[in-house]
């Protein structure tokens, strides 16, 4: 029987509905001529037995006593998670963003394994893309990069692998097997607490050490993301369709920013996000005075013997924009600041312990608590932050142009940003609501504008090669 989701894995299932899907997802672009869609098939089933979960489907416990279990899919055809499509004329980056947001506002069918890839043809410039799409319960941003990384190639020649064995599915597990094993599992859980409890109290003092540090580093978060946000256009009620946009950017920049103006790449990801949504808002007629945002920022706590596993190992940082801010080197130094204060405070640690404590909740709870959702109002936005791989990768011979992801919404939040570096790029993915950013375009345009007068700022190279040492580019030219 395959593994029972964790509490946090199974929050993603219950988070789905009014318009909410659950799953992370990507284009990726080639360069040279599309493979065969039957090459294509053949190289991902020669690989599944890397990711057997990917031949998995989810297995329900009857009345909701517990978590649900991975098991195998007897009716496994892999022809109907890889799909084929050619993109009308002329076969641009705006016909290939129209697809792949109609993409991402289809659920994912929960009968069968959670994953699909589509194959596009028919981009301009003798291109192809891929475009895959992942449930969160089953994978996350982190492991994700490990999982492509398995289907793909480090060189255009490389040695295709043997063919696997055939694989046979086991058996089903009946509803009776299921509700039993859930049933027992919460008879012997007690004992588990117990043993926990005599081995705590053999050493008393690294118990007290560590209950304070648990307590403190909840604490820490709880007064990080206990407050209200402010309300904004980000923040209402959300529908099933989707827009997506994109910018790519190049990595070098970034690290020239970070190494004129201090702190670390994510905050010269986050000053350039605040610095896009004060501009947007203020050209939406909002008064930003003094206005703080807070997004919510993943953290992988993944640790390296479990790269490639699955399943979800993260916690929550929740990092404050200051939109209100228009000046670049202000608004970097204020997010630079807020940034290293909660480095320290333990943020991140706390949500981490609160997601293990989780898996003690009654399903039944979490089920609830997910529902109080839509309620709170203790985050504007989701930024992510994946770093990839700093090479180039290849599908039968093709080289990987470009990894643009995506990160799903939560019930009223009409923007993801999510952001992953591959190969010297920067490659930033914004998936809004159909109906609540019409103007997702404008975003976009911001953003851009916003890393350039970031570059600017710092003095670094622009796309020219020239060094710029003053303001090259202002809001308004950056949004016409």
């Amino acid at each position: 029987m395959g593994n029972r989701l964790s509490a946090l894995d199974t929050s993603f299932l219950h988070l789905e509905g009014d318009g909410a899907h659950m799953h992370v997802a990507a284009i990726m672009t080639f360069e040279g001529p599309p493979p065969a869609y039957d090459e294509v098939v053949d190289l991902v089933v020669g690989r599944l037995d890397r990711v057997p979960r990917y031949r998995q489907r989810l297995a329900f416990v009857p009345f909701g006593l517990g978590r649900p279990r991975w098991v195998d899919d007897p009716y496994f055809n892999p022809r109907y998670h890889i799909r084929h499509a050619g993109l009308p004329a002329p076969g641009g980056d705006a016909e290939l963003a129209q697809l792949a947001a109609r993409l991402f506002g289809q659920r994912l069918d929960r009968s069968r394994p959670l994953w699909e890839l589509l194959l596009v043809e028919g981009l301009s410039g003798g291109r192809f893309a891929l475009i895959s799409k992942t449930h969160h319960a089953l994978v996350d941003g982190i492991s994700g990069v490990d999982i492509a990384s398995l289907l793909f190639d480090l060189a255009p020649d490389a040695e295709r692998p043997a063919p696997p064995a055939p694989w046979a599915p086991r058996p089903l597990p009946t509803r009776a097997e299921l509700l039993a094993e859930a049933l027992l599992e919460r008879t012997t859980m007690p004992g588990e607490i117990a043993r926990g409890v005599r081995a705590l109290t053999r050493w008393p003092r690294r118990a007290a050490e560590r209950l304070a540090g648990a307590v403190s580093d909840i604490g820490e978060l709880a007064l990080g993301g206990i407050s209200p946000v402010p309300a904004t256009p980000l923040n209402v009620p959300i529908g099933p369709h989707r827009r997506y946009a994109w910018l790519d950017e190049r990595l070098e920049d970034f690290r020239a920013i970070k190494a004129a103006l201090g702190g670390t790449i994510n905050d010269v990801v986050l000053t350039g996000v605040a610095l896009t949504l004060g501009r947007w808002l203020r050209e939406r007629g909002h008064d930003t005075d003094g206005l703080v945002l807070r997004a919510m920022v993943p953290v992988s706590v993944r640790v390296e013997d479990e790269r490639g596993a699955l399943g979800n190992r993260v916690a929550a940082m929740w990092a404050p924009l200051p939109v209100g801010q228009a000046d670049p080197v202000a608004c970097h130094a204020a997010v630079r600041a807020a940034m290293a204060d909660l480095r320290e405070s333990g943020q991140a640690v706390g949500a981490e312990r609160l997601t293990k404590l989780a898996d003690f909740a009654p399903p039944t709870i979490l089920s609830q608590a997910a529902r109080l959702q839509p309620r709170q109002r203790f985050f504007n936005l989701v930024i992510t932050n994946v770093p990839g791989p700093q090479f180039p990768l290849y599908m039968l011979g093709r080289r990987m142009t470009s990894l643009r992801p995506v990160v799903p919404l939560a019930k009223r939040q009409a923007l993801g940003v999510a952001v992953m570096s591959y190969n010297g790029q920067m490659h930033f993915g914004l998936l809004g609501d159909y109906d609540a950013l019409p103007d997702l375009d404008r975003i976009q345009a911001h953003l851009a504008g916003a890393f350039a007068d970031l570059r600017a700022a710092a003095g670094a190279p622009s796309e020219n090669g020239e060094r710029a040492d003053r303001f090259t580019r202002s809001s308004t030219r950056a949004a016409s």
